[in-house]
Order: C-alpha cells, then sequence, then structure tokens
C-alpha cells in the first residue's frame, strides 16, 4: 500500500477491507470499519481488537465521517490559531504515516510467510517429483521387460502355431490315406466274399468244436449201431488212439448200458452216445 492511496483497511484481522462512509478512530492509532467497530465498542470497558489496548477515556474512540461535507471542513478547524491547526495536521498524519507502514508491515509478514510456505511446498513437490522420476523409471524398465516378453511369447507362439498347422495337414493328409485303404479293404473283402463258398459248419461235442474234423472224410459222420437201439458211434477226432485195453485214458468215452463198443477200420477208438 503506497502512501498515495487515499484508502484505508480495516485493521480487524478477519475484516481487511477498504474503508468508506463512517470509521471508527481509537487513540492507539487504529481503524475499524463501522460494522467492527460497533460491535466492539459497545461493550465497556471498550478495548482495541487490534493491540488489545484499553480505551477508557471519553475521547479514545472516535467515529467520523471519512467523506466530510464542505460545511463541516469550512467550520472544523475555524477559529483556532495556525499552531493549533499545523499540530491537529500534523497529528493527524502521523494517524496515516502510522496506518501506511502497518499495513506494508503486515503485507511483508504475509509474503515472507506465503514464500516460506512456497518454499516448503517447492521442497515436498520436488522430492515427491523426484520420487515420481524414480518410479517413472523403474515403471519404464519394467516395460522394457515386459514387451522383450511379449515378443519372445509371440514368437513362440507363432512357432507353435506352424507346427500345429503342420501337424494338422499331416493328419489330414493320414486321414485321407486312411480312408482310401481302409475303402479299399472293404471293397477287396466284398470281392472275396463274393467269390468264396459257404463255409460248412464245423462238428462239435457237447458245444466244443473238433479242430481236427475238416482233416477227417465224410465217413466221420456218426453212424447208428448195427443193433438198432438208436445209439451213435463217431470216430476218434485223435490221429492215433489208444489201444482198446486202455479205456481208461482215452480222452472221451460214452457208452449205454448193455451195448459194446464197435470200431472202425483205421485203429481209432469210436465212442457210442446214447440218443436221449
Amino acid at each position: 500500500m503506497s502512501v498515495c492511496e487515499d484508502m484505508l483497511l480495516c485493521n480487524y484481522r478477519k475484516c481487511r477491507v477498504k474503508l468508506s462512509g463512517y470509521a471508527w478512530v481509537t487513540a492507539c492509532s487504529h481503524i475499524f470499519c463501522d460494522q467492527h467497530g460497533s460491535g466492539e465498542f459497545s461493550r465497556s470497558p471498550a478495548v482495541c481488537p487490534a493491540c488489545n489496548s484499553a480505551l477508557s477515556g471519553k475521547l479514545d474512540i472516535v467515529r467520523t465521517e471519512l467523506n466530510p461535507s464542505e460545511e463541516y471542513k469550512a467550520m472544523v478547524l475555524a477559529g483556532l490559531r495556525p499552531e493549533i491547526i499545523l499540530d491537529i495536521s500534523s497529528r493527524a498524519l502521523a494517524f496515516w504515516t502510522y496506518q501506511v507502514h502497518q499495513e506494508r508491515l503486515y503485507q511483508e509478514y504475509t509474503y515472507s510467510k506465503a514464500e516460506g510456505h512456497l518454499k516448503q511446498m517447492e521442497k515436498v513437490y520436488t522430492q515427491q517429483l523426484q520420487s515420481k522420476d524414480v518410479e517413472l523409471t523403474s515403471m519404464k524398465s519394467e516395460v522394457s521387460s515386459l514387451k522383450k516378453v511379449l515378443e519372445e511369447y509371440k514368437r513362440k507362439f507363432t512357432e507353435l502355431s506352424e507346427k500345429l498347422m503342420e501337424r494338422n495337414r499331416q493328419y489330414q493328409k493320414l486321414q485321407g490315406l486312411y480312408d482310401s485303404l481302409r475303402l479299399r479293404n472293404i471293397a477287396v473283402a466284398s470281392q472275396e466274399a463274393a467269390h468264396e463258398p459257404p463255409m460248412m459248419p464245423q462238428p462239435a461235442v457237447f458245444g466244443f468244436p473238433l479242430g481236427n474234423a475238416a482233416r477227417f472224410s465224410g465217413d466221420t459222420t456218426p453212424h447208428q449201431g448195427q443193433r438198432g437201439e438208436g445209439d451213435f458211434h463217431f470216430k476218434s477226432f485223435l490221429a492215433s488212439s489208444p489201444p482198446m485195453g486202455d479205456s481208461g485214458n482215452c480222452f472221451f468215452s460214452f457208452t449205454s448200458p448193455g451195448n459194446d463198443l464197435d470200431q472202425y477200420p483205421g485203429g481209432n477208438r469210436a465212442y457210442k452216445i446214447k440218443r436221449m
């Protein structure tokens, strides 16, 4: 605030507004707006809100008009001697000078406080910026390493995709060969089945097939007994049979009660089975 400025500020800490209209002036050289002056000085005893000085005198607090009329200016100092007028003027100028000085000190204090806060915040933000730079550097290195890993995975994926496509081609080729061979085998089997003669059922005894039955001639079929009792005789399917005397060592021996065993030429044991 410069000396040439024609407006003072309210000395109340929470106000600090430019004064206009009416103001409250104290003997301790402080000035307050009409709102805060009326509120603070209505209590008794009156205390200055700026310096906590007691204001007990009759003229320690004066409510004055900041823009007096021309009549007031003409009559307020009329009739006073020049030295009194100069004394009053010098005291008024001293009050103004004090207010300007106090305002300058307050602004300097505010500026220094703001500058200190600014330096502290710059220091804090500088530390945070350095830490963020370190984190950014680490993140960049991590991103770079992850990019390398990603490229490696992409390369492996490409290789595996190519291998999979090659295996699929091989599989399709083998599947085609398999299908062609299967169709060829089916056609060959159908042709062989169409040209082969019908197979004769193999003889069996009690559900067991006789493996050597195809080696013998048609006389191996059962013959009816000579005595007409409904008995059948089978030639043995073994190449050589034990003698008649060793009937306990033969493979099968089935006889009907009261019938004798008959033999066929060739030296094979005959077995008799009673027809049920």
